[in-house]
């Protein structure tokens, strides 16, 4: 299907993009790709002008898939709904809106008024466009991270076990350290930092940075910590942050810490890494915090020994 080719194809720009989206593009004429793109870099060509410069001629009077509402505002490319309309493109079928809100309805607005006919895709891959730039969205479109809650934690609930250094299995551990180097920032709460002096570092994976790893209450931090210390309330925060660049925070603890945020409806996703096993004792995965909070796309996955449940709170 040329919509799932499509984020096939923004995938290869995943890591050389930022802060733009990834986004990929098919051009079709009479049931036979003639144009494919994706976005590269920023300052760079759009993957609609890629797959319509790849199309050439051909791209008259076909139909464009792209993973994204293509552009209505001059940035540092011109737009690329007016491209589409000067190569004379007859359809153009969009997986998912663009939040950012110079294009958001724009783009569609601007193709529809040229004449080209406009589509979304089914509710499946319109989803898997929002999960591909999850990210993105909820920074262009809030002005904070998107915040995914990680924790480790047994059948019965707890998030540490008598006698032992980890709950989860070496395999989810591995896969967090994946998650850290992935991530823009990696966090803590103080209590955390006071009982076990995380270093948040990304290791045995591969990487092109490290994350930001910070630790969010009053100070001070150990000696010889390399956390930076963020003890404003935690909107401000999280907006500094994105200020800065700042896409996506991995929140990875503890409880308190992950219990405020909710409290404040900042956490968007949810990684529970259940362990096959039973601690009998010791805190919860989460402090108290008024509820209930409705979860949606609830999915589960085995991790090595462990399962891994994913959950969205927010959508992207």
């Amino acid at each position: 299907m040329s919509l799932e080719r499509a984020l096939e194809l923004a995938e290869r720009g995943r890591g050389t993009t930022r802060p733009n989206p990834v986004v990929g593009a098919v051009v079709v004429r009479d049931g036979e790709t003639v144009g494919e793109g994706w976005h590269e870099r920023p300052g760079g060509p759009h993957a609609e002008v890629v797959a319509l410069q790849a199309a050439g001629e051909r791209a008259r009077g076909a139909t464009m898939y792209v993973t994204l509402e293509p552009c209505a505002h001059h940035g540092r490319t011109p737009p690329c709904a007016d491209a589409l309309a000067a190569a004379g493109v007859g359809r153009v079928v969009a997986a998912v809106g663009d939040p950012d809100p110079r294009t958001s309805g724009r783009g569609f607005d601007r193709l529809r008024a040229a004449g080209i006919a406009v589509e979304t895709a089914d509710e499946e891959l319109e989803w898997r466009a929002r999960v591909q730039n999850e990210g993105y969205r909820v920074w262009v479109a809030h002005g904070r991270p998107l915040v995914t809650y990680k924790v480790a934690a047994t059948l019965d609930g707890r998030v540490t076990v008598p006698g032992s250094r980890w709950v989860s299995g070496e395999a989810s551990r591995r896969f967090v350290h994946e998650l850290r180097a992935a991530s823009d920032a990696v966090a803590v709460g103080m209590g955390t930092v006071r009982a076990d002096n995380p270093a948040l570092t990304a290791r045995e994976v591969a990487f092109d940075r490290q994350p930001r790893r910070l630790a969010f209450g009053r100070g001070p931090l150990p000696e010889g910590s390399e956390l930076e210390l963020r003890s404003g309330g935690l909107e401000s925060e999280l907006g500094g942050l994105a200020r800065d660049g700042v896409q996506t925070l991995l929140l990875e603890g503890g409880p308190t810490l992950a219990s405020s945020f909710l409290r404040a409806g900042l956490v968007d996703k949810l990684l529970v890494f259940v362990a096959p096993r039973l601690a009998g004792e010791g805190p919860t995965l989460l402090a108290s915090f008024p509820g209930p909070v409705d979860v949606r796309r609830f999915t589960a996955r085995r991790i090595g020994e462990d399962v891994l449940l994913t959950a969205y709170i927010h959508q992207p």
